[in-house]
């Protein structure tokens, strides 16, 4: 049975704000036409801020991993030495697609619900000269750790001529990257997380440095040919067929991050953050990665009183609640709430109260109420300091 009234609440997809869906359902227009390159135009300049980046953002209609992979084959060739840092399923899944192209893949091998360090990186570039690239994941979906990928660059640029290629697929519009700034040079992300849409888009943002590298490596490429997709963006047109239903929707969802305001936007990820993490510890459920380390898109609990499962299952069940379950060694360990895109501080009060409600049937010892109290004065505390910064800056 087909239910309407589920909440949706995994780490992507995510839900589609009913005015994406209305823009999403627009008459189809010719891909070659002059529509189509006005719309392409108008989306072209307002991806920039998004990723923090000055440059153009590629946009494929292909998925996230298509875009990773992307961004492996137009920087690297076969014997490169690249280091991957690896500390969740997605970064696991770069390592595989270097692996994939031939490339002599150094892992930096993280543990589980840690971000890396800074120190780390540095140590292992002295320790692997001629590095071509250096792959880092932001927010890694699989454990809810999110990487300081912008003091990583510094380091990386600082120690080595390496490029810094990073996945933004679950960070990008929910947290905020200043590519120019750190000099991250090549920023991928994808459609379905935070921002707010189906999945079939994917966006690659590229520096300068980058696209020197990317000029001149002789790697075959076709469909994933960055080149192609700069050359035609240049023209206001795409290579190939392009997915005009989800640019209709791009294009509200950028009128939506713009009205809101991006600063605005990132502010009400960390507040949802905030009080998701308030919440857990108010009904002593472990979190499981550290405050410092943690993602303003998904947070990763590991119960110890219940499973993790027969609680997804139940919220799921009863209350229409979906959450997701663990990757790799995590299955059946912990269980992930996304709170990212179109969800509000208000889509967290709904969901504590219904944890609390399925904890309660799972016998879980805690005070009924203390995670939505907690939650609540999680958002008070953010709001205050946020009015006194508004005050502050005039």
């Amino acid at each position: 049975m087909n239910r309407e009234w589920e909440l949706l609440q995994i780490p992507g997809p995510t839900p589609i704000p009913p005015s994406v869906n209305r823009a999403m359902s627009q008459p189809m227009i010719g891909h070659r036409g002059q529509k189509c390159k006005e719309l392409l135009e108008d989306l072209a300049p307002r991806l920039k801020p998004i990723f923090g980046t000055s440059g153009d953002v590629l946009v494929l209609s292909s998925s996230g991993t298509s875009v990773l992979e992307a961004a492996v084959v137009n920087t690297t060739e076969p014997g490169d030495e690249v280091v991957v840092v690896v500390a969740g399923a997605f970064g696991d899944r770069f390592a595989k697609i270097c692996e994939t192209y031939e490339l002599n893949v150094h892992r930096m091998d993280v543990e589980f619900g840690k971000a890396v360090e800074v120190a780390a990186i540095e140590k292992q570039l002295q320790d692997t000269p001629n590095v071509k690239a250096v792959f880092v994941t932001h927010c890694e979906t699989s454990t809810g750790v999110m990487h300081p990928v912008e003091a990583v660059a510094r380091k990386v640029h600082e120690l080595s001529e390496a490029l810094v290629i990073v996945d933004g697929v679950s960070s990008i519009g929910g947290a905020p990257v200043d590519m120019d700034g750190s000099g991250i040079d090549l920023l991928v992300s994808g459609s379905q997380k935070a921002m707010m849409l189906p999945a079939g888009l994917a966006f690659a943002a590229v520096s300068e440095n980058a696209w020197k590298v990317i000029d001149s490596n002789p790697r075959p490429r076709f469909y994933l040919d960055l080149r192609s997709y700069k050359k035609s963006l240049d023209k206001g047109q795409t290579p190939f067929t392009p997915a005009l239903s989800l640019l209709f929707g791009l294009q509200e969802v950028l009128r939506l991050i713009e009205e809101e305001g991006l600063e605005q936007v990132h502010q009400r990820h960390k507040i949802m953050m905030e009080m998701t993490r308030a919440a857990c510890r108010a009904i002593d459920l472990p979190l499981f990665v550290d405050d410092e380390d943690a993602s303003t898109t998904v947070t990763s609990i590991k119960p110890e009183s219940f499973k993790a499962e027969d609680f997804r299952k139940l919220a799921n069940k009863e209350f229409g609640l979906m959450t997701a379950g663990g990757q790799q060694h995590l299955k059946g360990e912990i269980f992930r709430i996304g709170h990212m895109g179109y969800s509000r501080p208000t889509t967290v009060l709904q969901y504590i109260s219904i944890l609390e409600l399925v904890l309660q049937r799972l016998g879980h010892n805690f005070e009924p109420g203390a995670g939505s109290a907690a939650a609540q004065k999680a958002y008070i505390q953010a709001t205050r300091e946020m009015d006194k910064n508004v005050s502050r800056s005039y």
